[in-house]
């Protein structure tokens, strides 16, 4: 009986997410598919040579692209320190704004400002905080004594890197913490009261409790966070533009060059489509871990 039950409500999760799952495939799998589908085309080519495998010519150059090599490891990095971060203090505020306190309300409404911004504009301010001569992060460091000159944020690899991860988690971490929030509030109090009756402190509370239940909220804010950072375009392209030297360039701005400066469609379509496999790759793994969890 039970066996049925559970039976009955996958079928209906499936039915539920179907109208989603076409959609997606009508506006991101056809064009996706048609991409991939090109290399199986008969192309001819200057020499006059026929050739039915020009389109995966095009994807394969990718793989001998020292530049796309660069893209996909920068935006491995972007998507590994940001989801990381905005995970860590989304988990703090999630748990901040839990509590009953004066205010609380309104507090909610003002965290999460930041996320309700554009990232155009977002990424322009911090672009200016950022700032050697002008920006606000220099001045109040060098107030604090902790610099002596002022620091090129955005003209050093490793501190352009830096400061488009602090951007990003302002933005985004208020996401994060709304979904763990939502997470926190179905927490049954009883379990917790009854711990803490048992002698259980904050922390141990916390760690056997809260933690493990709350292992869906973060699955969900992980998965959410990690395709975003994936496909993160604006951010970069405002604050950085890719630079310097290349060193934060992702695959969405390499795509995006390659179409629109470099007026190479093909290749630019080949590398917007092998970003999106790779974070259908990582999606399909943080879900695959997530559904082993729960049936262990």
């Amino acid at each position: 009986m039970t066996g049925s039950l559970a039976r009955r409500a996958r079928h209906e999760r499936v039915l539920l997410l179907l109208p989603v799952v076409l959609l997606l495939a009508l506006v991101v799998g056809v064009p996706a598919l048609r991409v991939v589908l090109l290399g199986f085309t008969r192309t001819e080519l200057a020499d006059g040579v026929v050739s039915s495998w020009a389109g995966l010519a095009t994807h394969a150059r990718t793989f001998a692209d020292g530049r796309f090599l660069s893209a996909l490891r920068n935006t491995a990095v972007f998507t590994s320190l940001s989801v990381s971060l905005e995970v860590t203090l989304g988990m703090a505020l999630a748990l901040l704004l839990d509590r009953s306190f004066r205010g609380r309300g309104a507090l909610r409404a003002v965290v999460l400002v930041p996320w309700a911004l554009p990232t155009s504009v977002m990424a322009l301010a911090w672009a200016w905080i950022f700032h050697d001569t002008f920006g606000m992060a220099n001045d109040l460091l060098s107030r604090l004594g902790l610099i002596e000159a002022p620091v090129a944020w955005l003209a050093r690899p490793a501190t352009a890197m830096a400061a488009l991860v602090v951007a990003d988690a302002w933005k985004t971490t208020p996401f994060v913490a709304l979904i763990l929030l939502a997470g926190l509030q179905a927490v049954p109090s009883e379990v917790l009261e009854a711990a803490r009756v048992d002698g259980a402190g904050s922390w141990q509370r916390f760690r056997r409790i809260t933690l493990p239940l709350l292992v869906p909220s973060l699955v969900v804010a992980t998965l959410f966070r990690s395709i975003q950072a994936w496909g993160a375009f604006d951010i970069v392209y405002v604050m950085t533009g890719g630079g310097p030297g290349g060193s934060t360039e992702t695959l969405s701005l390499y795509a995006f060059q390659s179409w629109f400066r470099y007026l190479d469609f093909g290749y630019g379509a080949a590398i917007a489509v092998q970003g999106m496999l790779v974070a259908l790759l990582l999606a399909a793994v943080v879900v695959k871990l997530a559904s082993r969890r729960e049936t262990a």
